[in-house]
């Protein structure tokens, strides 16, 4: 007990040599208030190979997702405008929405469970934004313009032909690219066949779908050619929301301070000690950060996870022969305390939560009815009595279909006798669409005891009974 707070008491005194001035100012603002653009060096290592590997694996996905079909249909669909949605080839209406809010809510809990556990990885490793960004557009302008250093001088040098000439290779190169990205994500709103339909018709035939495609393209232009990283420091919510969900238990990119403070240069070792902390100083995670922060200053806002910061630390360390894992993923409280990352009561009750939440979804998809129905009297009509002395109700049938086939139903009375006469002689279900009839159900007034009699009605797919529902039904009584 008592080495531990020893320990603890030497991880805060060394944890007071970090300068904290850097909480006055933001690395993206200048200190005249402008825009300080970020130049971030080209990283490299074992981390940026393998993120580099996951976002191929990731853009693969993204763009060959659209071309896959299930019984003629995309395997995903976002088609607002139309109020059609398909995730895994199933076909989702609006009926569906609660579905639809179960897994966001499953998602959101996932998230701040993966947050809590492993701080933002999802923001560095998986986030379309930071996937684009650092993998697609960052690499063009490696290829176009150079690393850091040569980025720099080009946006000091004065507007000469060289620098015009090179604006407007990137500016056509980034805006191209962009018009790709945004022809994809169309394709997840419309479908491919659709965006493909367009593009054979050509732009007269339509104009308006085109004008759209060229303001979301200018988006993501915009975005990535000038914003950036402004995207998650200024626009993002889930930056801020880690002041919340982080805790020293949560696993982040972080520094080890009680290893590296006090920074310094390399002097001779005495004794088996060396003079100062194991960090060098040489700001080499600094320039390879895409948000322009100081990771050793600790966990910050800003910070996305990429890693970036840990290849270049651990190569740094290499050339000076110190162990590896100066920077690394970390707790504070590992890093403070020594102390093992442990299962608390708080993971534990978001697991438990997200468990419940899949298995709910689970149970919502796999219960899902491909045919829905409702029933409801007539407005304004009562019952009416026939002469062969039966009593007759008049009712709406309005039937959604939604699955990729159409469906011919019947209808049947299941806790009394009586006969069905439906306006419509067809009752067939169109494929994912709607149907509406009307209907007389007509039942013999011996039967009929009470004003109300509670009728169960079947609908049946052949012999299949695909949905049951229960109506009221008016008479006279007794």
């Amino acid at each position: 007990m008592m080495e531990e707070k020893d320990f603890s008491a030497i991880a805060e005194e060394k944890k007071e040599l970090i300068d904290q001035s850097f909480r006055d100012s933001v690395a993206t603002i200048s200190k005249q208030g402008n825009r300080n653009y970020i130049f971030p060096k080209k990283p490299k290592g074992k981390l940026y190979n393998f993120r580099t590997i996951t976002s191929v694996f990731y853009l693969i996905i993204f763009f060959t997702l659209p071309f896959i079909k299930v019984e003629g249909e995309p395997l995903f669909l976002f088609n607002v405008l139309q109020r059609k949605f398909i995730f895994f080839g199933k076909i989702f209406w609006p009926q569906d929405f609660f579905i639809f809010a179960i897994g966001l809510l499953t998602f959101i809990v996932f998230i701040i469970l993966f947050t809590v556990v492993f701080g933002r990885v999802f923001c560095g490793w998986a986030c379309p934004q930071t996937i684009f960004m650092e993998m697609v557009f960052r690499k063009i302008e490696y290829l176009l313009d150079g690393d850091y250093n040569k980025q720099r001088r080009l946006k000091a040098m004065p507007w000469t032909a060289y620098k015009i000439r090179k604006r407007l290779i990137k500016i056509t190169v980034f805006y191209f690219v962009s018009f790709i990205i945004a022809n994809f994500f169309l394709a997840y709103i419309i479908g491919m066949d659709e965006v493909l339909a367009m593009v054979r018709e050509g732009v007269d035939a339509n104009i308006g779908t085109f004008i759209s495609l060229l303001g979301f393209t200018t988006v993501f232009f915009f975005v990535y050619y000038w914003f950036r990283e402004q995207v998650c420091i200024v626009v993002c919510p889930y930056g801020r929301l880690q002041g919340v969900l982080l805790d020293k238990k949560s696993i982040v990119v972080a520094y080890d301070y009680v290893r590296g403070e006090p920074r310094g240069k390399i002097k001779k070792e005495k004794e088996g000690k060396w003079d100062t902390g194991d960090c060098v100083d040489c700001t080499a995670c600094v320039r390879v950060c895409p948000t322009g922060i100081d990771i050793r200053n600790g966990t910050q806002l800003e910070c996305v996870n990429c890693t970036a910061c840990i290849d270049a630390c651990d190569d740094i360390m290499d050339k000076v022969n110190r162990p590896r894992g100066l920077i690394r993923f970390a707790s504070e409280e590992n890093i403070a305390q020594k102390k093992k990352t442990r299962f608390t009561f708080r993971i534990g009750a978001y697991s438990f939560a997200l468990i419940l939440l899949v298995g709910a979804l689970a149970a919502m998809l796999i219960t899902r009815e491909d045919v829905d129905a409702r029933i409801l009297r007539s407005s304004g009509q009562m019952f009416q009595s026939l002469p062969d002395g039966r009593v007759a109700n008049l009712y709406n049938l309005k039937l959604t279909n939604k699955t990729r086939k159409d469906i011919p139903v019947s209808l049947k009375l299941e806790n009394i006798k009586g006969e069905i006469e439906v306006i419509s002689k067809d009752l067939t279900v169109p494929k994912e669409s709607y149907f509406q009839t009307s209907f007389i159900i007509k039942i013999n007034r011996q039967l009929i005891e009470k004003r109300k009699t509670p009728i169960t009605l079947g609908i049946y797919q052949a012999d299949k009974k695909i949905k049951t529902l229960t109506v009221t039904f008016l008479g006279p009584g007794y």
